[in-house]
């Protein structure tokens, strides 16, 4: 019998999922959360074999529990639920130690399936998930504009980046505009989250 924890935080579709994985003659969802910030301590107490986590959770998301969860429980493997192919998330799911990526609209066969390729120790990604990932185009930004990117997702102020890059406040708004019409973004902000999703930071 397969131990698996569930994470995914919409009620009705875990408890759909829930019921239908124990529908089957080897699988049992032995723990179950809403909250990524708890998956960490279900997995402790249940010991499951497998843990499905949603990409997107509160608290904490599928991501960072992954990363959690492999480095306290590395027996335990991973597979990813995701809504959207995002660019780059793929990348940072394999990165984090999840061994299986599938998005949230296979049907549940595949899902179950999915579980038992995992459990055996298979790596499993969803063909949509692997052909946005090969299709990312290479990130536009320069060395200096990641760093520049970087830094302001960590919260640093211009003047901060400037000196922490050894550059003139001036040269840091340039390499600032240019890095916002690079990626379409709206604001700093936006541009750290396209960048993040892209995979390119």
């Amino acid at each position: 019998m397969i131990r698996v924890l569930l994470a995914e935080d919409h009620g009705v579709v875990r408890g759909a999922l829930v019921a239908l994985l124990n529908l089957t003659d080897d699988i049992e969802v032995v723990a179950e959360t809403g909250r990524g910030d708890r998956v960490l301590a279900q997995a402790l107490a249940a010991r499951p074999d497998v843990a499905v986590i949603d990409i997107e959770m509160p608290h904490l998301d599928g991501i960072a529990a992954t990363e959690r969860l492999v480095t306290a429980l590395p027996e335990c493997r991973v597979l990813i639920l995701t809504g959207l192919a995002q660019t780059g998330r793929l990348q940072q799911a394999l990165e984090a130690g999840a061994t299986g990526f599938l998005m949230k609209g296979a049907p549940t066969e595949r899902l179950a399936e999915s579980i038992r390729r995992v459990a055996a120790g298979e790596q499993v990604i969803d063909g949509s998930a692997a052909v946005a990932a090969m299709r990312a185009a290479a990130s536009p930004l320069t060395q200096r504009e990641t760093d520049v990117l970087v830094a302001i997702g960590s919260g640093a102020t211009t003047s901060e980046i400037a000196e922490r890059l050894h550059l003139s406040a001036a040269t840091v708004r340039n390499y600032i505009s240019s890095l916002l019409s690079k990626t379409g973004a709206r604001n700093r902000t936006d541009a750290v989250r396209i960048a993040s999703e892209s995979g390119w930071i």
